[in-house]
Protein backbone atom coordinates (compact mmCIF):
# COMPACT_ATOMS: atom_id res chain seq x y z
CA UNK A 1 0.00 0.00 0.00
CA UNK A 2 1.43 3.09 -1.06
CA UNK A 3 1.93 6.05 1.66
CA UNK A 4 0.82 9.86 0.74
CA UNK A 5 3.67 12.11 1.40
CA UNK A 6 2.95 15.69 2.18
CA UNK A 7 5.14 18.43 1.57
CA UNK A 8 6.62 20.16 4.12
CA UNK A 9 5.86 23.53 5.29
CA UNK A 10 8.24 25.72 6.42
CA UNK A 11 7.63 28.28 9.79
CA UNK A 12 7.75 31.86 7.76
CA UNK A 13 5.02 30.14 5.47
CA UNK A 14 2.76 28.96 8.23
CA UNK A 15 3.56 32.18 9.96
CA UNK A 16 2.09 33.78 6.72
CA UNK A 17 -0.39 31.43 6.24
CA UNK A 18 -1.41 32.22 9.61
CA UNK A 19 -1.75 36.22 9.32
CA UNK A 20 -3.46 36.14 5.96
CA UNK A 21 -5.94 33.70 7.42
CA UNK A 22 -6.68 35.70 10.63
CA UNK A 23 -6.54 39.20 8.42
CA UNK A 24 -9.11 37.73 6.50
CA UNK A 25 -11.27 36.24 9.11
CA UNK A 26 -10.99 39.78 10.82
CA UNK A 27 -12.17 41.95 7.57
CA UNK A 28 -14.76 39.38 6.68
CA UNK A 29 -16.33 38.93 10.40
CA UNK A 30 -15.95 43.42 10.23
CA UNK A 31 -17.74 43.34 6.90
CA UNK A 32 -20.48 40.84 8.01
CA UNK A 33 -20.43 42.86 11.63
CA UNK A 34 -20.85 46.34 9.94
CA UNK A 35 -23.70 44.50 8.15
CA UNK A 36 -25.69 43.02 10.59
CA UNK A 37 -25.16 46.21 12.63
CA UNK A 38 -26.31 48.90 9.54
CA UNK A 39 -28.79 46.06 9.13
CA UNK A 40 -30.26 46.72 12.61
CA UNK A 41 -30.18 50.48 12.40
CA UNK A 42 -31.54 50.96 9.20
CA UNK A 43 -34.35 48.40 10.12
CA UNK A 44 -34.98 50.28 13.46
CA UNK A 45 -34.77 53.59 12.20
CA UNK A 46 -36.84 53.47 9.68
CA UNK A 47 -39.61 51.46 11.92
CA UNK A 48 -39.28 54.84 14.32
CA UNK A 49 -40.05 56.79 11.45
CA UNK A 50 -42.95 55.27 9.94
CA UNK A 51 -44.21 54.65 14.03
CA UNK A 52 -43.51 58.38 14.08
CA UNK A 53 -44.86 59.58 10.97
CA UNK A 54 -48.30 57.55 11.46
CA UNK A 55 -48.49 59.27 14.75
CA UNK A 56 -47.95 62.79 13.39
CA UNK A 57 -50.44 61.87 10.75
CA UNK A 58 -52.73 60.23 13.71
CA UNK A 59 -52.35 63.60 15.62
CA UNK A 60 -53.32 66.06 13.10
CA UNK A 61 -56.16 63.82 11.79
CA UNK A 62 -57.86 64.13 15.49
CA UNK A 63 -56.58 67.72 15.48
CA UNK A 64 -58.85 67.98 12.38
CA UNK A 65 -61.76 66.42 13.93
CA UNK A 66 -61.74 68.48 16.72
CA UNK A 67 -61.74 71.27 15.02
CA UNK A 68 -64.62 70.34 12.25
CA UNK A 69 -66.74 69.10 15.88
CA UNK A 70 -65.75 72.57 16.88
CA UNK A 71 -67.10 74.48 13.87
CA UNK A 72 -70.10 71.96 14.10
CA UNK A 73 -70.69 72.80 17.86
CA UNK A 74 -70.96 76.61 16.78
CA UNK A 75 -73.56 76.78 14.41
CA UNK A 76 -75.05 74.35 16.96
CA UNK A 77 -75.35 76.82 19.84
CA UNK A 78 -75.71 79.69 16.94
CA UNK A 79 -78.88 77.67 15.03
CA UNK A 80 -80.40 76.62 19.02
CA UNK A 81 -81.68 80.01 19.56
CA UNK A 82 -83.68 80.24 15.94
CA UNK A 83 -83.83 76.36 14.87
CA UNK A 84 -86.97 77.72 12.57
CA UNK A 85 -84.95 80.44 10.77
CA UNK A 86 -84.26 78.96 7.27
CA UNK A 87 -82.24 82.23 5.88
CA UNK A 88 -80.18 81.46 9.53
CA UNK A 89 -79.73 77.60 8.59
CA UNK A 90 -78.82 77.91 5.05
CA UNK A 91 -76.14 80.90 5.90
CA UNK A 92 -74.76 78.68 8.64
CA UNK A 93 -74.31 75.74 6.17
CA UNK A 94 -72.79 77.62 3.51
CA UNK A 95 -70.42 79.58 5.95
CA UNK A 96 -69.51 76.13 7.46
CA UNK A 97 -68.38 74.65 3.63
CA UNK A 98 -67.29 77.65 1.53
CA UNK A 99 -65.06 79.19 4.98
CA UNK A 100 -62.97 76.51 5.71
CA UNK A 101 -63.01 73.56 3.20
CA UNK A 102 -63.47 71.29 5.63
CA UNK A 103 -66.84 69.47 4.40
CA UNK A 104 -68.09 68.31 1.27
CA UNK A 105 -71.32 69.27 2.48
CA UNK A 106 -73.19 70.23 5.18
CA UNK A 107 -76.68 69.80 6.23
CA UNK A 108 -79.06 70.59 9.14
CA UNK A 109 -81.24 67.81 9.68
CA UNK A 110 -84.87 67.94 12.13
CA UNK A 111 -86.05 65.44 14.89
CA UNK A 112 -88.07 63.73 11.81
CA UNK A 113 -84.62 62.93 9.55
CA UNK A 114 -85.83 66.07 6.99
CA UNK A 115 -82.99 67.75 5.40
CA UNK A 116 -83.85 72.10 6.46
CA UNK A 117 -80.98 72.94 4.80
CA UNK A 118 -78.26 72.15 2.76
CA UNK A 119 -74.77 72.93 1.20
CA UNK A 120 -73.96 72.79 -1.79
CA UNK A 121 -78.23 73.57 -2.66
CA UNK A 122 -77.52 71.33 -6.26
CA UNK A 123 -77.65 67.89 -3.85
CA UNK A 124 -81.29 69.38 -4.29
CA UNK A 125 -81.92 67.32 -0.84
CA UNK A 126 -83.79 69.71 0.96
CA UNK A 127 -87.04 68.76 2.69
CA UNK A 128 -85.83 65.13 2.08
CA UNK A 129 -86.11 62.68 4.76
CA UNK A 130 -82.25 61.01 5.31
CA UNK A 131 -82.61 57.64 6.02
CA UNK A 132 -79.08 56.81 5.84
CA UNK A 133 -77.33 54.23 8.58
CA UNK A 134 -75.25 57.85 9.49
CA UNK A 135 -78.59 59.65 10.05
CA UNK A 136 -80.46 57.41 11.80
CA UNK A 137 -77.52 56.89 14.25
CA UNK A 138 -76.97 60.20 14.88
CA UNK A 139 -80.73 61.17 15.55
CA UNK A 140 -80.69 57.93 17.83
CA UNK A 141 -77.65 59.14 19.74
CA UNK A 142 -78.15 62.81 20.29
CA UNK A 143 -74.58 63.54 20.51
CA UNK A 144 -71.17 64.33 18.86
CA UNK A 145 -70.19 61.53 16.45
CA UNK A 146 -67.95 60.72 13.99
CA UNK A 147 -70.07 57.99 12.07
CA UNK A 148 -68.27 54.77 10.39
CA UNK A 149 -67.93 54.75 6.64
CA UNK A 150 -71.33 55.12 4.56
CA UNK A 151 -72.74 55.68 1.16
CA UNK A 152 -74.51 58.78 1.10
CA UNK A 153 -77.64 59.22 -1.06
CA UNK A 154 -75.83 60.27 -4.13
CA UNK A 155 -73.49 56.69 -3.66
CA UNK A 156 -70.54 58.10 -2.18
CA UNK A 157 -68.32 56.58 0.40
CA UNK A 158 -68.44 59.32 2.91
CA UNK A 159 -67.51 59.88 6.70
CA UNK A 160 -70.16 61.99 8.72
CA UNK A 161 -69.43 64.07 11.14
CA UNK A 162 -72.53 65.79 13.22
CA UNK A 163 -73.77 67.67 16.70
CA UNK A 164 -76.91 67.94 18.27
CA UNK A 165 -78.52 71.37 18.24
CA UNK A 166 -80.61 71.47 21.40
CA UNK A 167 -83.20 74.65 22.11
CA UNK A 168 -82.35 77.10 25.00
CA UNK A 169 -85.27 74.92 26.78
CA UNK A 170 -83.81 71.67 26.57
CA UNK A 171 -85.39 70.62 23.78
CA UNK A 172 -83.86 68.18 21.00
CA UNK A 173 -84.21 69.70 17.42
CA UNK A 174 -82.31 67.61 15.35
CA UNK A 175 -78.66 67.65 14.02
CA UNK A 176 -76.22 69.44 12.25
CA UNK A 177 -73.91 67.17 10.23
CA UNK A 178 -70.83 67.50 7.89
CA UNK A 179 -69.90 64.85 5.14
CA UNK A 180 -66.17 64.14 3.84
CA UNK A 181 -65.59 62.35 0.92
CA UNK A 182 -63.17 59.19 1.36
CA UNK A 183 -62.78 58.70 -2.47
CA UNK A 184 -63.29 61.94 -4.01
CA UNK A 185 -61.75 65.20 -3.49
CA UNK A 186 -61.56 65.95 0.15
CA UNK A 187 -59.41 68.01 3.04
CA UNK A 188 -59.39 64.55 4.74
CA UNK A 189 -57.34 63.44 1.20
CA UNK A 190 -55.67 66.45 1.29
CA UNK A 191 -54.38 66.02 4.74
CA UNK A 192 -53.10 62.61 4.28
CA UNK A 193 -52.12 62.59 0.55
CA UNK A 194 -49.95 65.55 0.88
CA UNK A 195 -47.85 64.23 3.09
CA UNK A 196 -46.10 61.47 2.01
CA UNK A 197 -42.35 60.27 1.64
CA UNK A 198 -40.81 60.16 -1.54
CA UNK A 199 -38.58 57.25 -0.63
CA UNK A 200 -41.36 53.98 -0.87
CA UNK A 201 -43.32 54.94 1.71
CA UNK A 202 -46.99 55.22 1.41
CA UNK A 203 -49.97 55.56 3.73
CA UNK A 204 -53.15 54.38 4.36
CA UNK A 205 -55.69 54.46 7.36
CA UNK A 206 -58.37 51.92 7.91
CA UNK A 207 -61.41 52.26 10.02
CA UNK A 208 -62.60 50.03 13.13
CA UNK A 209 -63.54 46.98 11.03
CA UNK A 210 -60.16 46.95 8.94
CA UNK A 211 -62.40 49.16 5.96
CA UNK A 212 -59.61 51.21 3.71
CA UNK A 213 -60.48 54.84 4.06
CA UNK A 214 -57.61 56.51 2.23
CA UNK A 215 -54.99 54.83 0.27
CA UNK A 216 -52.73 56.48 -2.50
CA UNK A 217 -54.52 53.17 -4.81
CA UNK A 218 -58.07 54.72 -4.77
CA UNK A 219 -59.42 51.29 -6.05
CA UNK A 220 -58.79 50.00 -2.15
CA UNK A 221 -60.71 52.58 -0.87
CA UNK A 222 -63.93 51.24 1.33
CA UNK A 223 -62.42 47.33 0.61
CA UNK A 224 -61.08 45.25 3.80
CA UNK A 225 -57.93 43.97 3.95
CA UNK A 226 -56.19 42.19 6.67
CA UNK A 227 -55.33 43.93 9.89
CA UNK A 228 -51.78 43.97 11.11
CA UNK A 229 -52.46 43.97 14.77
CA UNK A 230 -55.12 42.38 16.92
CA UNK A 231 -57.93 44.05 18.37
CA UNK A 232 -56.33 43.54 22.08
CA UNK A 233 -53.27 45.65 20.90
CA UNK A 234 -55.30 47.84 18.79
CA UNK A 235 -57.16 48.59 22.12
CA UNK A 236 -54.08 48.59 24.54
CA UNK A 237 -51.66 50.69 22.31
CA UNK A 238 -51.86 53.94 20.42
CA UNK A 239 -49.20 53.49 18.09
CA UNK A 240 -46.45 51.62 17.37
CA UNK A 241 -44.04 49.22 14.77
CA UNK A 242 -43.12 45.83 13.31
CA UNK A 243 -42.41 44.45 10.42
CA UNK A 244 -44.96 42.44 8.07
CA UNK A 245 -44.12 39.62 6.12
CA UNK A 246 -46.00 37.88 2.93
CA UNK A 247 -45.03 35.52 0.69
CA UNK A 248 -43.51 38.13 -2.17
CA UNK A 249 -42.29 40.88 0.55
CA UNK A 250 -41.16 42.37 3.57
CA UNK A 251 -42.28 45.80 4.97
CA UNK A 252 -41.93 48.21 7.76
CA UNK A 253 -45.06 49.57 9.26
CA UNK A 254 -45.49 52.52 12.09
CA UNK A 255 -49.07 52.80 12.89
CA UNK A 256 -51.00 55.11 14.96
CA UNK A 257 -54.60 55.04 16.38
CA UNK A 258 -57.15 58.29 15.87
CA UNK A 259 -58.51 58.56 19.12
CA UNK A 260 -62.00 60.25 18.61
CA UNK A 261 -62.55 57.48 15.30
CA UNK A 262 -60.51 54.73 16.05
CA UNK A 263 -59.17 54.70 12.75
CA UNK A 264 -55.53 53.35 12.51
CA UNK A 265 -53.25 55.46 10.67
CA UNK A 266 -50.45 53.05 8.52
CA UNK A 267 -46.71 54.04 7.16
CA UNK A 268 -45.24 51.22 5.35
CA UNK A 269 -42.15 51.02 3.40
CA UNK A 270 -40.65 47.96 1.75
CA UNK A 271 -37.62 46.52 3.49
CA UNK A 272 -35.52 46.30 0.03
CA UNK A 273 -35.83 49.60 0.01
CA UNK A 274 -35.02 50.13 3.15
CA UNK A 275 -31.75 48.19 2.90
CA UNK A 276 -30.57 49.73 -0.40
CA UNK A 277 -28.15 51.95 0.72
CA UNK A 278 -26.85 48.92 2.81
CA UNK A 279 -24.52 47.16 -0.67
CA UNK A 280 -23.08 51.23 -1.04
CA UNK A 281 -22.19 51.38 2.49
CA UNK A 282 -20.47 48.00 2.96
CA UNK A 283 -18.30 48.58 -0.62
CA UNK A 284 -17.31 52.26 1.12
CA UNK A 285 -16.09 49.96 4.38
CA UNK A 286 -14.42 47.37 2.17
CA UNK A 287 -12.26 50.26 0.15
CA UNK A 288 -11.66 51.89 3.73
CA UNK A 289 -10.23 48.42 4.94
CA UNK A 290 -8.47 47.21 2.43
CA UNK A 291 -5.74 49.39 2.45
CA UNK A 292 -5.08 48.81 6.18
CA UNK A 293 -5.53 45.27 5.53
CA UNK A 294 -2.47 45.18 2.83
CA UNK A 295 -0.66 47.13 5.05
CA UNK A 296 -1.36 44.36 7.92
CA UNK A 297 -0.62 41.87 5.43
CA UNK A 298 2.92 43.41 4.95
CA UNK A 299 4.03 43.78 8.46
CA UNK A 300 3.15 39.89 8.90
CA UNK A 301 5.42 39.54 5.77
CA UNK A 302 8.08 41.22 7.64
CA UNK A 303 7.48 39.96 11.09
CA UNK A 304 7.34 36.15 9.67
CA UNK A 305 10.54 36.76 8.19
CA UNK A 306 11.98 38.02 10.88
CA UNK A 307 10.60 35.48 13.31
CA UNK A 308 11.81 32.60 10.97
CA UNK A 309 15.12 33.28 10.07
CA UNK A 310 16.44 32.01 13.47
CA UNK A 311 15.19 28.86 13.14
CA UNK A 312 15.28 28.68 9.20
CA UNK A 313 19.07 29.15 9.91
CA UNK A 314 19.55 26.67 13.12
CA UNK A 315 17.36 23.42 11.00
CA UNK A 316 19.49 24.20 7.83
CA UNK A 317 22.52 23.85 10.26
CA UNK A 318 20.98 20.84 11.80
CA UNK A 319 21.65 19.06 8.76
CA UNK A 320 25.33 19.59 9.01
CA UNK A 321 26.00 18.93 12.58
CA UNK A 322 28.40 16.57 11.78
CA UNK A 323 30.80 19.37 9.58
CA UNK A 324 33.65 20.54 12.17
CA UNK A 325 33.23 24.30 11.63
CA UNK A 326 29.21 23.89 12.20
CA UNK A 327 29.52 25.35 15.93
CA UNK A 328 30.91 28.36 15.13
CA UNK A 329 28.39 29.11 12.22
CA UNK A 330 25.61 28.23 14.92
CA UNK A 331 27.44 30.40 17.15
CA UNK A 332 26.72 33.06 14.36
CA UNK A 333 23.07 33.02 14.19
CA UNK A 334 21.46 35.61 15.40
CA UNK A 335 18.56 34.01 18.26
CA UNK A 336 16.66 37.07 19.00
CA UNK A 337 13.73 35.85 20.84
CA UNK A 338 13.75 32.93 23.39
CA UNK A 339 12.34 30.09 21.93
CA UNK A 340 15.06 30.58 18.87
CA UNK A 341 17.81 31.06 21.80
CA UNK A 342 16.25 27.82 23.57
CA UNK A 343 17.02 26.01 20.51
CA UNK A 344 20.39 27.17 19.18
CA UNK A 345 21.72 26.59 22.82
CA UNK A 346 19.95 23.02 22.89
CA UNK A 347 21.99 22.48 19.63
CA UNK A 348 25.32 23.86 20.67
CA UNK A 349 25.08 21.30 23.30
CA UNK A 350 24.12 18.37 21.17
CA UNK A 351 26.87 19.24 19.46
CA UNK A 352 29.28 18.97 22.31
CA UNK A 353 27.55 16.08 24.04
CA UNK A 354 27.94 14.34 19.88
CA UNK A 355 30.98 15.04 20.09
CA UNK A 356 32.34 14.46 23.65
CA UNK A 357 30.38 10.68 22.90
CA UNK A 358 32.35 10.24 19.82
CA UNK A 359 35.49 11.10 21.83
CA UNK A 360 34.55 8.81 24.72
CA UNK A 361 34.11 5.71 22.84
CA UNK A 362 37.69 6.50 20.81
CA UNK A 363 39.44 6.92 24.00
CA UNK A 364 37.26 4.55 26.22
CA UNK A 365 36.16 1.22 24.56
CA UNK A 366 39.12 -1.34 23.75
CA UNK A 367 41.51 -0.57 20.81
CA UNK A 368 44.27 -2.75 18.67
CA UNK A 369 47.02 -2.59 20.49
CA UNK A 370 48.91 -2.78 17.43
CA UNK A 371 47.27 0.15 15.16
CA UNK A 372 45.88 2.10 18.26
CA UNK A 373 42.94 2.36 16.25
CA UNK A 374 39.05 0.66 17.63
CA UNK A 375 38.85 -3.29 17.16
CA UNK A 376 35.62 -4.46 16.31
CA UNK A 377 34.44 -4.07 20.08
CA UNK A 378 34.93 -0.80 20.00
CA UNK A 379 33.61 -0.59 16.16
CA UNK A 380 30.29 -2.29 17.90
CA UNK A 381 29.70 0.22 20.85
CA UNK A 382 29.73 3.29 17.94
CA UNK A 383 27.64 1.33 15.59
CA UNK A 384 25.20 0.80 18.67
CA UNK A 385 25.44 4.36 19.64
CA UNK A 386 24.56 5.36 15.66
CA UNK A 387 21.40 2.99 16.07
CA UNK A 388 20.36 4.77 18.86
CA UNK A 389 20.81 8.34 17.73
CA UNK A 390 19.45 7.19 13.80
CA UNK A 391 22.76 8.70 12.67
CA UNK A 392 22.71 7.29 9.11
CA UNK A 393 26.26 6.58 7.78
CA UNK A 394 28.40 5.80 4.74
CA UNK A 395 31.02 2.87 5.68
CA UNK A 396 34.06 2.06 3.86
CA UNK A 397 35.86 -1.31 3.70
CA UNK A 398 39.20 -1.32 2.94
CA UNK A 399 42.15 -3.85 2.24
CA UNK A 400 45.91 -3.80 2.01
CA UNK A 401 46.59 -5.29 -1.81
CA UNK A 402 48.65 -8.57 -1.98
CA UNK A 403 49.52 -8.16 1.57
CA UNK A 404 50.21 -12.10 1.90
CA UNK A 405 53.59 -11.43 -0.06
CA UNK A 406 54.41 -8.81 2.39
CA UNK A 407 54.74 -10.68 4.97
CA UNK A 408 56.04 -13.63 3.06
CA UNK A 409 59.22 -11.58 1.27
CA UNK A 410 59.62 -9.16 4.26
CA UNK A 411 58.96 -11.06 7.24
CA UNK A 412 56.01 -10.63 9.74
CA UNK A 413 57.76 -7.53 11.20
CA UNK A 414 57.84 -5.42 8.09
CA UNK A 415 53.96 -6.80 7.16
CA UNK A 416 53.27 -5.16 10.88
CA UNK A 417 54.92 -1.93 10.05
CA UNK A 418 52.92 -1.85 7.13
CA UNK A 419 49.65 -2.05 8.67
CA UNK A 420 50.95 0.72 10.55
CA UNK A 421 51.89 2.83 8.61
CA UNK A 422 48.32 2.81 6.52
CA UNK A 423 46.12 3.04 9.79
CA UNK A 424 48.50 6.01 10.33
CA UNK A 425 47.02 7.33 7.28
CA UNK A 426 43.79 6.56 7.93
CA UNK A 427 44.12 8.12 10.80
CA UNK A 428 45.30 11.32 9.73
CA UNK A 429 42.75 11.54 6.80
CA UNK A 430 39.62 10.73 8.73
CA UNK A 431 37.55 13.87 10.24
CA UNK A 432 36.66 14.85 13.44
CA UNK A 433 33.86 12.69 13.36
CA UNK A 434 35.25 9.80 11.39
CA UNK A 435 35.11 6.25 13.38
CA UNK A 436 38.38 4.51 12.17
CA UNK A 437 38.91 0.66 13.30
CA UNK A 438 40.93 -2.15 12.72
CA UNK A 439 38.61 -5.21 11.13
CA UNK A 440 41.49 -7.49 11.58
CA UNK A 441 44.61 -8.59 9.60
CA UNK A 442 44.96 -6.24 6.86
CA UNK A 443 41.41 -5.30 6.63
CA UNK A 444 40.23 -2.04 8.21
CA UNK A 445 36.75 0.16 8.58
CA UNK A 446 35.96 3.71 8.12
CA UNK A 447 32.38 4.93 9.28
CA UNK A 448 31.48 8.21 8.16
CA UNK A 449 28.30 9.70 9.76
CA UNK A 450 26.33 11.66 7.64
CA UNK A 451 27.70 11.06 4.32
CA UNK A 452 26.40 11.23 1.35
CA UNK A 453 27.63 8.10 -1.41
CA UNK A 454 29.72 10.68 -3.78
CA UNK A 455 30.84 12.46 -0.84
CA UNK A 456 31.98 8.94 0.44
CA UNK A 457 33.69 8.32 -2.71
CA UNK A 458 35.90 11.51 -2.66
CA UNK A 459 37.41 10.45 0.60
CA UNK A 460 37.56 6.67 -0.15
CA UNK A 461 39.36 8.29 -3.63
CA UNK A 462 41.52 10.32 -1.59
CA UNK A 463 42.58 7.73 0.91
CA UNK A 464 43.26 5.50 -1.97
CA UNK A 465 45.36 7.90 -4.02
CA UNK A 466 47.54 8.97 -0.58
CA UNK A 467 48.37 5.16 -0.02
CA UNK A 468 49.32 4.72 -3.62
CA UNK A 469 51.55 7.91 -3.58
CA UNK A 470 53.68 6.89 0.06
CA UNK A 471 56.72 4.80 0.24
CA UNK A 472 57.62 2.66 2.61
CA UNK A 473 61.03 1.59 3.27
CA UNK A 474 62.02 -2.00 3.10
CA UNK A 475 58.64 -2.58 0.60
CA UNK A 476 58.32 0.77 -1.10
CA UNK A 477 54.63 1.21 -2.47
CA UNK A 478 51.74 -0.27 -1.17
CA UNK A 479 47.90 -0.26 -2.53
CA UNK A 480 44.84 -0.86 -1.25
CA UNK A 481 41.01 -1.18 -2.58
CA UNK A 482 37.92 -0.12 -0.97
CA UNK A 483 34.00 -0.92 -0.82
CA UNK A 484 31.85 1.25 -0.05
CA UNK A 485 27.96 1.03 1.39
CA UNK A 486 25.27 3.31 3.03
CA UNK A 487 23.16 2.30 6.15
CA UNK A 488 20.20 4.80 6.51
CA UNK A 489 17.77 4.60 9.87
CA UNK A 490 15.12 3.09 7.77
CA UNK A 491 16.81 0.80 4.86
CA UNK A 492 17.79 -2.33 6.26
CA UNK A 493 19.94 -3.54 9.22
CA UNK A 494 23.52 -2.06 10.14
CA UNK A 495 25.30 -5.85 9.40
CA UNK A 496 23.43 -5.92 6.15
CA UNK A 497 25.19 -2.25 5.32
CA UNK A 498 28.50 -4.00 6.38
CA UNK A 499 28.18 -6.75 4.49
CA UNK A 500 27.38 -4.61 1.12
CA UNK A 501 30.45 -2.61 2.02
CA UNK A 502 32.49 -6.20 2.23
CA UNK A 503 31.05 -7.53 -1.06
CA UNK A 504 31.94 -3.97 -2.75
CA UNK A 505 35.19 -4.48 -1.13
CA UNK A 506 35.70 -8.32 -3.31
CA UNK A 507 34.68 -6.74 -6.30
CA UNK A 508 37.09 -4.12 -6.00
CA UNK A 509 39.65 -7.21 -5.59
CA UNK A 510 38.32 -9.14 -8.45
CA UNK A 511 38.04 -6.06 -10.33
CA UNK A 512 42.07 -5.75 -10.08
CA UNK A 513 42.37 -4.05 -6.57
CA UNK A 514 43.61 -0.76 -6.24
CA UNK A 515 40.23 1.02 -6.92
CA UNK A 516 36.99 2.22 -5.66
CA UNK A 517 33.54 0.26 -5.92
CA UNK A 518 30.47 1.48 -4.19
CA UNK A 519 28.00 -1.27 -3.76
CA UNK A 520 25.68 -1.99 -6.46
CA UNK A 521 28.09 0.78 -9.04
CA UNK A 522 31.57 -0.43 -10.88
CA UNK A 523 34.65 -0.42 -9.84
CA UNK A 524 36.17 3.30 -9.68
CA UNK A 525 39.78 1.98 -11.36
CA UNK A 526 42.71 4.91 -10.43
CA UNK A 527 45.01 5.90 -13.34
CA UNK A 528 47.88 4.03 -11.61
CA UNK A 529 49.48 0.79 -12.89
CA UNK A 530 48.20 -2.63 -11.34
Amino acid sequence: MLTRIWPKTDLRTLIMLLAITSIVITLANALYATWRVQRMVLIESTLEANRAYATKLASTTEVFFQLAESQLHYSATKLGNDFDNSELAQGEVNRLREQTNSFNSVAIVDTDGVVKAISPESMMLKGMHLTSQASREALAKRQPMVSKPTLSVANNLIVFVSWPIWSNDGRYLGYIGGTIYLKKKSILNALLGEQFYRDGTHVYVLDRNDQVLYHQNSQLIGKTVPGIISDQERQNRTNGSLQLMDEETSKLAGYAIVPTTGWMVVALKPTDVTLAPLSGLLLKVLKNSVPFALLTLLAAVILSRLIALPLWQLARKASQMDTQSVSGEINGIRAWYFEAAQVKRAMLTGIGLVQDKIGRLKSEVQTDPMTNLLNRRGLGAVLDYFLAMRQPFAVLALDIDHFKRVNDNFGHDVGDEVIKKVAQALRSSARQTDVVCRNGGEEFLMLLPGTAPEEARIIAERLRQSIADSWIDAVGNITISVGIALWQPDNGSQEQSLKQADAALYQAKNAGRNCVMLAGQDALVSSITR
